[in-house]
């Protein structure tokens, strides 16, 4: 199972998918006794992570919540700087925190709180704080347009599906004058999960157990909500982050999750093949994950991997995590190609 220490944050992390546990949950989960998950429940509250609730069998564990402050500003003639520098020195959730998570909230917040500036249309942005236990927590809320569906808007996307998968690519942006694109693309990959809600759209992107998932919002948001948390228990390396996706201080390299290009696990189409590589020719290396990706048809491989690489000669695609199927029929579409 790892060390102890492994063990005690991936109770945390479970506790705070889950909002309260019971020991035989963290017992079932862990594959480990009842005896062992209480063990470790006690030990996580005996050091203030969490909070104990009821007695016996109805004994439940939460994270210790501090009290929530929400921060509302409006956004004519708002420096996202200064507001994120204020923040970060006078909000209790913030108090000591370490070097490394001061320069990487610092960076998030500022590029978020940009986009709401530059982009939504709002007339005020509102900042919701919160920390629990080894968590930070901040909220960028905005009553503006909406992300995906300026985003759609803005390049002529037929839906706000489309408009997600072209933001998941990076380098998207609907003033390339003023912008790069590369804010929000970087803000995804530093913090330990980020989760943006707008329209009928949700997309949860967890760099935890590296992966992403995209839902369905009931009753739909009007404006964009966006929500980072980072946990401190953990250190992230902003430099590391910046340098995995460029070369030379140029963004020149993107990951892709092929499931986001469709509900379900099987691509055949050509228009779908298109739909991925539209936009990836911004970039010199592009990883294709293929994970939970069961079947892929000769009219997608042969659209990715001969025609667009033949037309694109300057990007290097590179795959990862394809189950046998799949890689015989990239392999077979790249043989063409050459």
């Amino acid at each position: 199972m790892g060390n102890d220490s492994d063990r005690l944050r991936q109770v945390l992390d479970i506790v705070c998918e889950r909002g309260a546990v019971q020991s035989s949950e963290i017992g079932d989960a862990l594959g480990v006794s009842r005896q062992t998950a209480h063990s470790i429940l006690k030990a996580l509250t005996e050091r203030g992570d969490l909070l104990r609730t009821g007695r016996g069998r109805g004994t439940r564990y939460a994270l210790e919540e501090s009290a929530s402050r929400s921060w509302s500003h409006p956004t004519r003639a708002l420096r996202e700087d200064r507001l994120v520098a204020d923040l970060l020195a006078r909000d209790p959730a913030f108090a000591e925190l370490p070097g490394w998570a001061d320069d990487v909230l610092t960076y998030a917040l500022t590029e978020l709180v940009n986009n709401v500036i530059d982009h939504s249309g709002a007339d005020e942005v509102t900042l919701e704080t919160n920390r629990s236990g080894p968590w930070v927590r901040v909220t960028v809320i905005d009553a503006g347009d909406g992300i995906f569906a300026h985003v759609r808007e803005g390049l002529g996307l037929p839906s706000d599906l489309d408009a997600l998968q072209e933001l998941s690519k990076g380098k998207t942006t609907t003033a390339p004058k003023e912008h790069t694109g590369e804010g929000l693309f970087f803000t995804s990959k530093v913090v330990d999960r980020l989760t943006i809600e707008s329209g009928e759209l949700q997309w949860i992107i967890d760099n935890r157990v590296d992966d992403m998932a995209v839902g369905v919002l009931r009753p739909s948001r009007e404006g964009t909500r966006i929500e980072l948390s980072l946990a401190l228990d953990q250190p992230r390396d902003l430099s590391a982050t910046f340098a995995a996706y460029t070369e030379d201080y140029a963004f020149n390299r993107s990951r892709t999750m092929i499931k986001l290009f469709e509900i379900g696990v099987r691509f055949v189409s050509r228009s779908e093949g298109k739909r991925l590589v539209h936009g990836l020719n911004r970039f010199e290396v592009v990883t294709l994950d293929f994970r939970d990706v069961e079947l892929v048809g000769q009219g997608f491989a042969d659209q990715v991997f001969r025609v667009w690489a033949r037309a694109n000669p300057g990007v290097e695609l590179r795959c990862e995590n394809m189950e046998a199927p799949v890689a015989f029929m990239v392999e077979r579409a790249r043989r063409g190609a050459d």
